[in-house]
């Protein structure tokens, strides 16, 4: 399979996945945002795993209610799309944005904790 054709799916699975969110009806996820970071199709056409990650500090929780939910994305996936057969969904916590975040705050710190040794390095 042509690697643009891959990717091609892909996209078009990561806005159907997008339009799914808003017809969810569980209450606990209804009022929050969540991103698709990047979905990979596996080789075989399968699975899809969806990498999500969200502004809200329950994470897992969205993760859990969204595996829940599994069955309904792939129904969304069978009928608006036209492959032979629609891979089962997956939802993973993306940890990218996290370790970001943690690696921006460890280079502050060095920042802070690092004496000043601009003026003794002129004296030299």
């Amino acid at each position: 399979m042509a690697h643009y054709k891959k990717e091609m799916l892909e996209s078009e699975m990561k806005k159907i996945i997008m339009k799914g969110f808003s017809e969810l009806k569980d209450p606990r996820i209804k009022d929050k945002m969540i991103n698709i970071n990047f979905v990979k199709l596996s080789g075989d056409k399968s699975y899809l795993d969806v990498y999500v990650s969200s502004l809200d500090e329950d994470i897992d929780t969205i993760v859990e209610i969204l595996n829940n939910a599994k069955g309904m994305f792939r129904t969304l996936i069978a009928k608006n799309m036209h492959i032979y057969k629609a891979p089962e969904v997956r939802f993973h916590k993306d940890e990218g944005i996290e370790a970001s975040i943690r690696i921006n705050k460890l280079l502050e710190e060095l920042q802070e904790n690092q004496p000043e040794d601009d003026e003794s390095n002129e004296d030299d």
